[in-house]
């Protein structure tokens, strides 16, 4: 991965350019749109305090806002995800899911959806993150962090069949997720196995088939945008991950 923002390739912009409407004579490039998106998601940067080059910073936002609306960054991130599944040999859908959790800081001048893990003392929100064997990202989903993983990722179900299919035959989870979230998978007849270290190792331990939604949970630390929670709507920090995953994807082109 590439830890510097670099702009759209004439191969990266010919894989998602499809998914835009291209044909309307516009003021501002959509092209120079997402790479301005994607420079916000590397850099961190506020809308305020774009670079004078780019474009207005009101103009920008109303692209991610209608792109985050009507679901453009999700159907980008599953094709950019098929096509690389192809790219080494695999289905293009999977048939094997992980899902984990990760509790991140919340601005302090963000009230909305906040609440404290008391286990990771996060005063913050909680991010869902389904991958599949090779850490891509299918699916998240935000919410405060005290409520709790398996409770709160039920919901995730319906998006979860709906972008991979008939092809799902199991979900790996830590015991966050042995209880209900186990169960609503059993009635769709998905097996759901606990993945966790032997309780007699100490520190850090790689564990197996869930070690991947791990090290995608760490990529995220790449993306200063997304490093902390800076934004008033879940849709926003939905958006920015899967934007995130969307970079790594077109990286790999």
């Amino acid at each position: 991965m590439t830890k510097q923002w670099q702009p759209l390739t004439d191969p990266q912009w010919d894989a998602i350019s499809p998914f835009f409407d291209l044909k309307r004579k516009r003021k501002h490039e959509l092209r120079q749109i997402i790479n301005v998106i994607l420079w916000l998601l590397r850099t961190g940067c506020q809308w305020r305090n774009l670079p004078p080059q780019w474009p207005n910073w009101q103009a920008v936002y109303y692209y991610f806002d209608r792109w985050k609306q009507d679901g453009t960054f999700e159907r980008i991130n599953a094709a950019l995800n098929q096509s690389d599944r192809k790219r080494v040999g695999k289905e293009a859908q999977p048939s094997v899911l992980c899902i984990d959790a990760q509790s991140v800081k919340l601005n302090p001048m963000i009230c909305e959806h906040r609440g404290m893990d008391v286990n990771k003392r996060v005063n913050g929100r909680k991010r869902e993150f389904v991958v599949d064997t090779d850490g891509r990202l299918w699916v998240v989903d935000v919410h405060a962090a005290n409520e709790a993983e398996g409770p709160a990722s039920i919901s995730l179900i319906g998006t979860i069949l709906w972008r991979v299919g008939e092809r799902l035959e199991k979900v790996y989870g830590d015991q966050a997720y042995n209880g209900a979230f186990a169960q609503a998978l059993t009635e769709w007849s998905i097996d759901f196995e606990k993945a966790s270290r032997p309780e007699s190792t100490q520190g850090f331990v790689p564990v197996a088939k869930r070690w991947v939604v791990e090290r995608s949970i760490a990529w995220t630390n790449f993306f200063r945008r997304i490093v902390k929670d800076y934004e008033y709507t879940l849709s926003s920090s939905v958006s920015w991950l899967y934007l995130a995953n969307i970079q790594i994807m077109l990286q790999r082109l």
